[in-house]
């Protein structure tokens, strides 16, 4: 039994392990909306609910010292919710931290590769009892090339995600509400 949660927690620290973000990352071309479309992600406890996720969207605005702010609106059981978040500009353009009020926690996003007008690979690290590791593929509209939605799964296969924790959801109805940003 060591031997397995061993071998898992190596598995994990690959994920993260040698992730560089995008060059020259530009966080003015960056900003703007940007909807997730697609989502890897290693807690045992997501493949339960990969059917009941929905595209999420999201705007990014730059701030004057180099960090970011975050809306987010997303499909809840309870209906649309939007969630503010402030990211942290790190040493390295392209990486930013942010704390999560839900778990308490400061996180790691990387923007891993975007050209800016079409796509964008984003992961996300944290450290809760156990490393755990987030990818997600962002676009700037809801429909995306095949060859995207392919180098995102290629992406996440390469990282160790098992096939069953990558997921390409269907939008969300109504999500933001009309009139809020969409």
């Amino acid at each position: 039994m060591t031997m397995t949660v061993a071998m898992v927690m190596l598995c994990m620290m690959m994920v993260h392990a040698n992730v560089k973000p995008q060059k020259d990352f530009s966080l003015q071309k960056f900003a703007g909306k940007w909807y997730r479309v697609g989502v890897a992600y290693d807690s045992p406890s997501f493949v339960p609910f990969r059917r009941i996720i929905k595209a999420s969207m999201g705007t990014i605005t730059p701030l004057p010292n180099g960090n970011a702010n975050l809306t987010m609106w997303e499909a809840t059981p309870f209906g649309c919710v939007s969630k503010k978040y402030q990211y942290e500009r790190a040493s390295v353009p392209g990486q930013f931290t942010y704390f999560s009020a839900r778990h308490n926690m400061v996180k790691d996003i990387t923007v891993v590769e975007t050209n800016y007008t079409d796509y964008a690979m984003v992961l996300k690290h944290k450290v809760f009892n156990r490393e755990y590791t987030q990818v997600a593929l962002y676009a700037r509209t809801l429909s995306v090339r095949p060859e995207v939605v392919q180098k995102f799964k290629t992406f996440a296969l390469s990282r160790g995600f098992p096939r069953e924790s990558i997921v390409i959801p269907p939008p969300a109805e109504n999500c933001p509400p009309s009139g809020s940003g969409r």
